[in-house]
């Protein structure tokens, strides 16, 4: 069994979250702001002119391309947000605040999910597919969605690690290079385990994660 097409309709949830795209969009943005802040001299002006530029210009194209143009705006208005608190405190660290209190809130939210019986892998993919909460009656999807959920805790738990020390340290250059490291490279590798994760929980037989069953049979969805 491989964890890139497992499902019977050869699906995976990097193909139905499309998580990679926006993991590297999410990278372009620091990375912007880290070559700029060398270059410039370690200015935190040109390392945030830098930032909210290049996010920018990814938004205007993502919306020619057709995406949505609130989430295009949510992307825009974190970077600068993220900008006006580093130019307001004056510690280039600053910038990625926001990244890091994100990614602990993130891990928080799915833990506690979790433990709630309501994992959060299970709700998002559930709105994907249209489901709402019928996956919940199949026990056999629950537990796996509860599996996989974890591989999402750590993945915001590693960049914790790593981010947290390097914040403390007023380490702004190795925040932004790191950044591009533990984002989409940690986010396809998230996507991939946990989906082989969720497969390798649900039984033999077990028609997939767009087939919830109740009891033995098939929920219609």
């Amino acid at each position: 069994m491989t964890a890139t097409r497992p499902d019977p309709a050869g699906e995976s949830f990097a193909d139905l979250l499309g998580g990679r795209r926006a993991a590297i969009d999410a990278t372009l943005g620091p990375l912007a702001f880290g070559v700029a802040f060398v270059a410039g001299g370690e200015s935190i002006e040109w390392g945030v002119g830098a930032a909210v530029a290049v996010t920018a210009l990814i938004g205007v194209w993502r919306v020619l391309r057709g995406d949505k143009l609130r989430a295009v705006l949510v992307g825009l208005l974190g970077v600068v947000v993220a900008a006006l608190i580093a130019l307001h405190t004056n510690r280039p660290e600053d910038f990625f605040f926001i990244r890091i209190a994100t990614n602990a809130a993130s891990a928080l939210a799915w833990a506690v999910s979790i433990v709630l019986r309501w994992p959060l892998l299970g709700v998002v993919v559930g709105t994907v597919l249209g489901q709402r909460g019928s996956w919940r009656r199949d026990p056999a999807l629950l537990r796996a969605y509860s599996r996989a959920s974890w591989i999402w805790v750590l993945q915001y738990v590693l960049r914790l690690a790593v981010w947290l020390p390097l914040y403390w340290m007023g380490q702004a250059k190795a925040l932004a290079f790191s950044t591009v490291a533990l984002t989409w490279p940690v986010v396809a590798a998230c996507l991939a385990v946990s989906w082989y994760v969720m497969r390798r929980s649900l039984p033999d037989g077990h028609p997939g994660l767009r087939h919830p069953q109740l009891d033995g049979t098939r929920v219609k969805v």
